[in-house]
């Protein structure tokens, strides 16, 4: 957003980007690291990833440590950074049947086709803050192997065997909901084909739009406004209870393209992604009560505050029938870097705005006077 009145404090505003980069440059400890980030502060770099739209945890990492730890700021410039990049492919349909999982966890089965995988987590840990002295934990910051905790398979010499590969590709609950005939199909009919999604980079995003829309604009969204948005509204006058995760699965998605020469599909690297599908009771009287309903989560990285609200709200988008104004908060409002951009906006000169709002001010003051004068 530019203003054409704002003139001058050109020496200002470069004295304040010097500040900023001597701050960096002046202070006591060394340099973090893009490896400490990654390895050390990885659900940030997850996060900044998600917002940003891109896929590269060395450059948010980059951008984290520029924004000095600010992820809003980080997932802007990560943004801004993949607007000016040209795209070489389009890459294959993927399946998230192909997720390799380092973690998969069901809340609504105790035990679920496939078992349970309670990976790493904190959900059974007390928040209780470390205090433990920074000399005391030097052993913990001895090289140490990460593959199993990140999902990067297994060591030369160690087998890959059945059972971990059943492990690691557990078969899908909806799969189980589908054969009991426990859900509602709102996948499209085989006649309609498999439509393109709607990419929301590109084309301006309204009301209306089909849910390959929402979801794309729930996965970029800020974590805590959607968070916020979804305990609203799941604890409205309009909504009763709340959605199950059926399904919370963390783990590596093979990326494919089509090969140049022979056109078949190669996979030309892996990401990680959190996948979520929730479910809720259909309790209306225009629904089919004797099924559920299923949502869909799916976002970058680590994130699953994120992709089980992002699950439970497509649920609610789609059971409100605009009904009310929350598929416009879910399609608008929910852009961390719009909602920031604007306000940070606010500290830019306004001074002719203001002017403006005080002559109107007295203009009306001017009025009343006269008026009670006569």
């Amino acid at each position: 957003m530019g203003f054409s009145n704002a003139r001058g404090g050109t020496e200002a505003i470069l004295a304040a980007e010097r500040l900023v980069r001597r701050s960096g440059e002046e202070a006591g400890s060394d340099r973090i690291g893009l490896a400490q980030l990654i390895e050390r502060m990885g659900l940030a770099v997850d996060r900044v990833m998600g917002e940003g739209g891109l896929w590269s945890p060395e450059l948010a990492a980059r951008a984290l440590r520029q924004a000095e730890g600010d992820v809003m700021e980080a997932a802007q410039l990560l943004r801004a950074h993949r607007s000016s990049i040209p795209r070489l492919a389009y890459s294959e349909v993927a399946s998230t049947d192909e997720l390799r999982v380092i973690r998969r966890i069901s809340s609504a089965f105790r035990n679920p086709p496939g078992r349970q995988l309670l990976g790493r987590t904190t959900d059974y840990v007390g928040r209780l803050l470390d205090l433990m002295p920074e000399d005391a934990d030097a052993a913990e910051d001895a090289p140490h192997d990460h593959a199993h905790e990140h999902g990067h398979g297994h060591g030369h010499d160690e087998p890959v065997t059945t059972e971990d590969q059943d492990l690691r590709h557990p078969p899908r609950l909806i799969g189980l909901l589908r054969e009991m005939d426990m859900v509602v199909e709102r996948r499209p009919g085989a006649d309609a084909g498999d439509p393109e999604p709607f990419d929301i980079t590109r084309v301006p995003v309204r009301p209306g739009a089909p849910r390959s829309a929402v979801l794309a604009a729930l996965a970029r969204a800020e974590t805590g406004a959607l968070v916020n948005l979804w305990y609203a509204y799941t604890f409205s006058t309009v909504k009763h209870g709340h959605e199950i995760p059926g399904e919370v699965r963390h783990g590596w998605l093979p990326v494919k393209v089509a090969h140049p020469v022979t056109g078949r599909p190669v996979t030309v690297t892996e990401i990680r992604v959190t996948e979520v599908e929730t479910i809720d009771d259909l309790d209306r009287p225009e629904e089919d009560r004797s099924r559920l309903d299923l949502g869909y989560g799916l976002c970058f990285g680590h994130n699953e505050r994120k992709a089980i609200a992002m699950a439970g709200l497509d649920l609610l988008v789609h059971r409100d029938g605009g009904r009310t104004e929350l598929e416009q908060r879910v399609l608008i409002t929910l852009d961390g870097i719009e909602a920031c951009g604007f306000l940070e906006h606010l500290k830019l000169p306004h001074y002719v705005d203001f002017r403006s709002l005080l002559d109107r001010k007295r203009a009306v003051r001017g009025s009343s006077a006269d008026g009670g004068a006569r």
